[in-house]
């Protein structure tokens, strides 16, 4: 999958990137040593971080539904019942905004999704969404961009008691940040 990312993903998606991809499986794989999930869970879990945005290859609108349909057409290749595909598929649509996981795979996949949204490097990787909402929707407004952020930021919430426990205070002071610009 790794090989396909770097391949076909449009070079626009600054955010929505290779870099992105592997930053989720790396915050998939911590959360689910903390909420103490399987190994086979955890199995699961990093074939929908690997998948979760693969859509956006052909798809930039309906990216989770293409992500499941790439999985699906490697099903075969990754040796994955159809169970575990519905499971997997669950994650990966679990991450489409605004996020409503249902199970505790789905709550870890998407708090990993958006974690970033409480470490120190927030900054940065909001810069780089912005930069790419404004490839594909045009030209808006910094003060527009950080209204959008603050809306999003007050109606996000994590999912997981680790990430409630340990990214809900930093994620706090980053909004603070924000309403002070």
């Amino acid at each position: 999958m790794i090989t396909l990312l770097k391949k076909k993903l449009p070079k626009e998606l600054v955010y929505h990137s290779l870099e992105h991809t592997l930053y989720v499986l790396e915050q998939v794989t911590q959360i689910a040593v903390h909420e103490n999930v399987s190994e086979k869970d955890l199995l699961l879990l990093k074939i929908g971080a690997l998948f979760h945005d693969i859509g956006f290859i052909s798809n930039r609108k309906q990216h989770e539904k293409e992500s499941c349909k790439i999985l699906e057409e490697h099903q075969a290749v990754l040796g994955i019942s159809n169970d575990d595909m519905q499971l997997i598929f669950g994650m990966i649509m679990a991450t489409k905004i605004p996020q409503q996981p249902k199970t505790p795979l789905e709550c870890i996949l998407a708090d990993a999704d958006l974690e970033y949204l409480a470490t120190d490097g927030f900054e940065m990787t909001s810069e780089k969404l912005y930069q790419e909402l404004q490839t594909f929707q045009g030209d808006f407004p910094r003060k527009k961009w950080n209204e959008i952020q603050i809306a999003f930021f007050e109606s996000h919430q994590y999912h997981t008691t680790y990430c409630k426990e340990n990214k809900a205070p930093h994620k706090a002071l980053n909004l603070q940040k924000i309403k002070a610009l």
